[in-house]
C-alpha cells in the first residue's frame, strides 16, 4: 500500500500541474481546471481518511463541480479535456459509494453525483452560439456512460464483500457446531466417566488391585479427555496464528514457584527440586517472570500427562551473562513408554509456549535429555527492571 503522505504529495503535485497552465495561458478556464483538479486530488487520496466521512468528500466535489459550471463564463471549446478528467474523478467516487456505504447514504451519494455530471455534460452544450436539445442529450448519455460503469464495477464488488461476509460467518457457524459436538461427545462423555468412577470409588473400600485400576481408569480417561480439548483447541485456531490469551487476573511470577513445585509434589509420585537465584526476582520484567511461571507451569504438565513414571523433576531458575534468565525443568520419565514423537507431539502448550517466550525476547527449547526430557528457555532481562 502507498504511503498516505506519499499520496498526498502525488495528489498536491497533479493539482498543482493541472491548474498552474491555466493562470498563464486562459484565466478564464481558471474555474473549471480548479474544479477538476480538487476532484482528481481528492479522488487520489485513500480517502475517506481518519474523520472525514465519504458522504461528505462525496458531497463536498459534487458541490464544488455544479458551482464550477455555474460559474464558468469561458468559451465553450476549453471544456473538453478538464470535463473528462474532472468525470474520471467523481466515477470512482460513485464507485467508491456504491461498494462501502449503507444503502441509504449510497442512493443520496449517487443521486448529487448524477446531478454533478448532469451539470458537466450541459457545460459545452448550453454555450454554444445555438444551443439544442439534441446535443445536450448525446453529451448526458456520453457522460453518463463512465457514471454507470462505475456503479456497476461497485455494486459488483459490493456483492463479493457481502458474499464473502455470508461465507465467513457459515464457516464460523459450522467450526461453532463441531467444536459443540466434540465437546458432548468426547469431553463431556470421558468428564461424565470420572464422576462415575469417583462417586464408585466412595461407595465402600476396595482392596489395593481393584483400587489401582480404578485410578489408573480415572486417569486414563482424564488424559482422553484433554487430548480432546487438544484436538478442539487445534480446530479453533487459525494456521500460523498466534494465541491470544486473556489477561489474568493475577500475575504470577517467580516468587510463586515454591508453592507451584510443592503442589506437584504433594499430587503425584514424582518429587520437584528447585534451584532458583534468589536475587533475579528483582531483576527480572513483570512480563519476564509471568512467561517463567507459565513456562513451568506447562512442564510440569506435560510430566503428568506423558512421563507418569517420572520420579525426579528438577526446576532451575538461573541468572546468566547477558543479562539474561536460564529456565529448564527436566524429568527422568524417558521409561515412560512415551516415545519421542509422542512426547513432542503432545497438545498446542509446548507451540504457544515459544509464543509467549518469543513475544518478550526469549529463546524456547523442548527436547530429550539423558533419561528423560527438558524443557528450557532464555529471557533476556530489561536494563530497567535492574534500576532501583
Amino acid at each position: 500500500m502507498i504511503p498516505m503522505r506519499r499520496l498526498r504529495v502525488t495528489a498536491a503535485g497533479v493539482a498543482v500541474a493541472m491548474v498552474a497552465p491555466m493562470v498563464l495561458v486562459s484565466p478564464d478556464v481558471l474555474v473549471i481546471a480548479f474544479s477538476a483538479a480538487a476532484v482528481v486530488a481528492a479522488a487520489l487520496l485513500s480517502l475517506p481518511a481518519g474523520r472525514v466521512p465519504l458522504p461528505g468528500v462525496v458531497a463536498a466535489v459534487s458541490v464544488l463541480s455544479i458551482l464550477a459550471g455555474l460559474l464558468y463564463r469561458g468559451p465553450p471549446d476549453s471544456v473538453g479535456v478538464w470535463g473528462i478528467a474532472e468525470l474520471a474523478g467523481l466515477a470512482v467516487f460513485a464507485g467508491r459509494a456504491a461498494r462501502w456505504l449503507p444503502t441509504r447514504q449510497m442512493v443520496l451519494s449517487e443521486a448529487v453525483i448524477a446531478v454533478a455530471v448532469a451539470g458537466l455534460s450541459l457545460r459545452a452544450t448550453l454555450r454554444i452560439a445555438t444551443p439544442n436539445w439534441q446535443e445536450s442529450l448525446t453529451g448526458a448519455l456520453v457522460y453518463a456512460f463512465p457514471l454507470a460503469c462505475a456503479i456497476g464495477v461497485g455494486l459488483y464488488l459490493r456483492s463479493l464483500d457481502e458474499r464473502r461476509v455470508a461465507a465467513v460467518v457459515r464457516a464460523r457457524r459450522t467450526q461453532r457446531l463441531d467444536v459443540a459436538r466434540d465437546l458432548h461427545d468426547f469431553v463431556a462423555h470421558e468428564v461424565t466417566g470420572i464422576v462415575l468412577e469417583a462417586q464408585a470409588a466412595q461407595l465402600g473400600d476396595h482392596n489395593p488391585d481393584h483400587a489401582r485400576d480404578l485410578y489408573r481408569r480415572i486417569e486414563e480417561s482424564g488424559l482422553r479427555a484433554l487430548t480432546s480439548m487438544d484436538h478442539t483447541l487445534r480446530m479453533l485456531r487459525e494456521p500460523g496464528e498466534r494465541e491470544q490469551e486473556p489477561r489474568p487476573t493475577r500475575l504470577y511470577g517467580l516468587h510463586d514457584l515454591p508453592d507451584l513445585l510443592d503442589r506437584f509434589t504433594a499430587t503425584g509420585p514424582a518429587r520437584a527440586e528447585l534451584c532458583l537465584d534468589h536475587g533475579l526476582d528483582a531483576t527480572l520484567s513483570r512480563e519476564a517472570g509471568t512467561t517463567i511461571y507459565h513456562v513451568v507451569l506447562e512442564a510440569l504438565t506435560n510430566v503428568r500427562r506423558h512421563a507418569r513414571t517420572a520420579t525426579r523433576v528438577t526446576v532451575s531458575v538461573r541468572a546468566t551473562p547477558g543479562p539474561k534468565a536460564a529456565v529448564s525443568i527436566i524429568d527422568n520419565g524417558r521409561g515412560s513408554g512415551i516415545t519421542r514423537r509422542g512426547r513432542r507431539a503432545g497438545g498446542t502448550g509446548l507451540a504457544a509456549l515459544s509464543e509467549r517466550v518469543e513475544a518478550v525476547g526469549g529463546a524456547f527449547t523442548a527436547g530429550p535429555e539423558e533419561d528423560g526430557w527438558r524443557v528450557g528457555c532464555i529471557l533476556p532481562v530489561e536494563v530497567s527492571a535492574r534500576e532501583p
